[in-house]
């Protein structure tokens, strides 16, 4: 194998594994937020659009993780600069 065969395969190694920690990091973290708001809301049913909006903004951030993982995914697959040609 070449050098750009064995980049390739490295790269494409280094992106499955960045969607797969990332994605699994933020199905656990949501899984948490949204335990805990629902214990949250249990406890205190008269501030449930505090800890709606709360929740929501934790959500949003947690997911901003994953897609930051996409998008270095996306980026080592299809821009990598240190690959000349798509190996087929």
């Amino acid at each position: 194998m070449d050098d750009q065969t064995i980049l390739a395969i490295v790269a494409m190694a280094g992106a499955s594994l960045t969607m797969a920690l990332g994605a699994v990091g933020a199905a656990i973290g949501e899984s948490r937020i949204g335990a805990a708001a629902m214990d949250a809301l249990a406890r205190q049913p008269d501030e449930a659009s505090s800890i709606t909006r709360t929740l929501f903004v934790s959500l949003a951030m947690v997911e901003s993780t994953a897609i930051f993982c996409l998008v270095i995914a996306l980026i080592l697959l299809f821009s990598n600069p240190f690959i000349d040609t798509v190996v087929q």
